[in-house]
């Protein structure tokens, strides 16, 4: 079992469907298909069933899986330690989108001038041996260790002069950008009550980064993070119990104890801006 093997049953595992994951390795599908094959016969064991829409996973797939993503990411710290130049810690850090611009500078310049040894892979999304992540993005066997806690506000196109405090009743008159697909929106419909015809011809976006942007364009308002917020953007805090996000850490307990990761999570526990312990 290599690590050529290893990459190519956890992209079908994940992707249920071997032309996307032969898309995803760059392979072609007989050469994907011939690498699986190879791993089913060193097990001794069938992976994945043939199905009219993709792959069907077996027992054995689903028993191996977080086996050999822990396998894999052992390989790829090894290689890079020895791939390292001496006295460098490598390690990748996910960056989720989402996230202020603010909150990724200030982690970034935290590594840099707390841990000069660290040699950093920065990636985009769920990607790493550590992420940076809203916490309600973290997977459930996953540790979190919360950095920033921000309140949502309501995000104006531009700086205008409105009461302090949006009330449900002044929000509820203005045409919005809602964001379905992300958690915040149960939060939404909660803050308005249920948002019955507020939310009726509410435009959409499909991150909150994509929200903001459609704000600025005058398209309607949206319950944003500040972190989020442009410069010269208006808001406007929300009345009554506002719905907030805790950003900070993701990462499985099997990876804590690699010298990287040790090291970026015990020089976190005293940052000022620290929310708490992990959980």
């Amino acid at each position: 079992m290599d690590t050529r093997q290893l990459k190519a049953f956890i992209a079908v595992f994940e992707e249920r469907n071997i032309t996307r994951a032969a898309a995803r390795l760059h392979l072609t599908q007989p050469t994907l298909s011939v690498t699986i094959r190879q791993l089913e016969d060193e097990l001794g064991t069938p992976l994945f069933g043939r199905e009219a829409r993709g792959v069907a996973v077996s027992d054995a797939a689903r028993r191996l899986y977080p086996q050999a993503q822990q396998l894999l990411a052992q390989m790829t710290q090894l290689k890079a330690q020895f791939a390292a130049p001496q006295g460098c810690l490598p390690l990748a850090l996910g960056v989720e989108a989402d996230l202020g611009v603010a909150q990724r500078v200030a982690l970034l310049a935290h590594c840099r001038q707390a841990l000069p040894q660290l040699l950093l892979q920065v990636l985009p999304g769920c990607s790493g041996e550590v992420r940076l992540a809203s916490e309600e993005l973290r997977c459930e066997d996953e540790l979190f260790l919360p950095l920033w806690e921000e309140a949502f506000v309501l995000a104006l196109p531009q700086a205008a002069a409105e009461p302090e405090g949006m009330t449900r009743l002044q929000a509820m008159a203005r045409d919005w950008v809602v964001c379905p697909s992300h958690p915040s929106h149960q939060r939404l419909l909660a803050w308005l009550g249920g948002g019955g015809t507020a939310l009726a011809s509410a435009h959409q976006a499909g991150s909150l980064a994509l929200a903001r942007d459609m704000v600025q364009a005058g398209l309607g308002v949206a319950l944003l993070p500040p972190g989020l917020l442009l410069p010269g953007m208006g808001w406007q805090p929300l009345d009554g119990a506002a719905p907030s996000r805790r950003v900070g850490l993701c990462y499985a307990a099997n990876v804590a104890s690699q010298p990287a990761v040790a090291a970026l999570l015990h020089s976190l526990q005293g940052w000022p801006q620290a929310a708490g312990r992990a959980v």
